[in-house]
């Protein structure tokens, strides 16, 4: 019978690479939390109109990538494609501004987009996201690109570049945008069906086009930035200035406008060298009309969203090195031995040394291979003549050492030894 693979564009996450997820999301729960962020978890299907209101209907995200479907109930629901809609409709559903006006959150867990499956990128993702929701100062983006930064270079990455700009707010776009269709008319022809299709629906959406004939021709649009009014200077004035102040650097990318519709003002991306073209590994920006565009109070917010899978390729790490490994081997000869064996793996396991045995009845010389392939520290070696003459013997694996133990404080001694090696072999 032929097995059952995987859907296309969905992926395993095996046990030997586990542990580099582990170690991000861990990195990740300790520095947000120093920054005051406390974590929500948010269910991975919602009404398919939040994503519609939140996002934009004329998105790529909303008319092609997202798995939608009917219920047997006849409401239309989506797997989110992206965390901050959810977030925001959690924070207003709970009324989590009435208990503080400004909350941060951050989320961890699975996004589901249908596109083309590539590297790096699947129709289910990972994100790590961030929210920080009721303060419009612009002291706060400089904050959270400082605290992305942070985190990124904490797990190790070094080689980042980070991008800025400012989309503008809903005074100032629409004169740009009627600039922009006026550049565009008349250049149809040497633009993508897709670019056509958004220059009548939603021009922004041409910046963000990687056909290169059509990056040939925006390059020559208007800038956004060139058509912001002063209060959205002002605010990217001062972002600019206390990234400065942090000592920050940051190139302007004046063809930035980020993939969703509800950033306005600060829009940010970090970049990392290595992965050539799809070379984002986290981006954000603020949202100040999306609490009130999901029917709540007009709250002003900001966030980001990194790319776990992007991330995970970039650690200059090998997955080896977030293994783990038992502390120690029970290698057991006889009956008795097993028996004896089985009860102490388990009170050891109780007593947090991570233990193994053998439950095969295998040669002393096959479990002393296992042992080694398992990368076991230790191994403790018992069989039923051991027993009678009430000893043990424990075997150091890395200095090929060996000591003799007494049965009756066999447990006190193990639990003794980890105690004082644990830093040393815990990983």
């Amino acid at each position: 019978m032929e097995i059952i693979t995987a859907v296309k564009g969905f992926k395993d996450i095996l046990p030997q690479e586990a542990g580099k997820w582990r170690y991000i999301e861990e990195t990740a729960r300790k520095i947000f939390t120093e920054f005051g962020f406390r974590e929500i978890r948010i269910p991975i299907l919602e009404k398919t109109e939040l994503f519609k209101r939140g996002i934009g209907e004329t998105t790529d995200i909303v008319e092609k990538e997202m798995y939608t479907f009917l219920d047997r109930g006849g409401e239309y629901l989506t797997l989110r494609p992206e965390a901050t809609a959810s977030v925001i409709r959690a924070y207003l559903e709970h009324s989590l501004y009435a208990a503080d006006p400004v909350a941060r959150l951050f989320t961890i867990g699975p996004m589901f987009r249908r596109e083309r499956p590539q590297k790096g990128r699947y129709r289910q993702f990972h994100q790590i996201n961030a929210e920080l929701l009721g303060l419009d100062d612009p002291r706060i983006d400089a904050e959270i690109i400082i605290m992305l930064i942070h985190f990124l270079k904490s797990v190790g990455l070094s080689d980042l570049s980070l991008e800025i700009n400012s989309l503008g707010c809903t005074e100032c776009r629409p004169p740009f945008k009627e600039s922009l269709i006026g550049f565009l008319q008349g250049k149809e022809e040497g633009l993508c069906g897709d670019c056509r299709r958004r220059l009548i629906t939603n021009p922004l959406r041409v910046f963000d086009c990687k056909v290169e004939q059509c990056g040939e021709i925006i390059a020559q649009a208007p800038r956004l930035l060139d058509f912001i009014c002063s209060t959205c200077r002002d605010h990217f004035e001062v972002v600019r200035e206390s990234l400065k102040t942090f000592g920050l650097s940051f190139d302007l990318n004046t063809r930035m406008v980020r993939g969703l519709d509800y950033y306005t003002k600060t829009a940010f991306e970090v970049t990392a060298g290595s992965l050539g073209a799809q070379n984002a590994i986290a981006g954000g920006g603020r949202y100040d009309r999306l609490v009130k565009d999901l029917g709540g109070p007009d709250i002003a917010g900001i966030g980001f969203a990194i790319g776990l899978e992007r991330l995970i390729s970039m650690l200059p790490v090998k997955d080896e090195d977030f293994v783990v490994v038992p502390h120690l081997f029970i290698a057991a000869l006889g009956g008795q031995a097993q028996e004896r064996a089985f009860a102490l793996c388990n009170r050891l396991r109780m007593m947090g040394v991570q233990t193994e045995m053998d439950y095969t009845g295998k040669s002393l010389k096959s479990q002393m291979k296992r042992a080694d392939k398992l990368k076991s520290r230790y191994t403790l070696i018992m069989g039923d003549r051991e027993l009678t003459e009430g000893r043990a013997e424990l075997r150091d694996m890395v200095r090929g050492t060996q000591e003799t133990l007494g049965l009756d404080t066999l447990e006190e001694v193990i639990i003794d030894t980890f105690r004082i090696i644990s830093k040393l072999v815990d990983r």
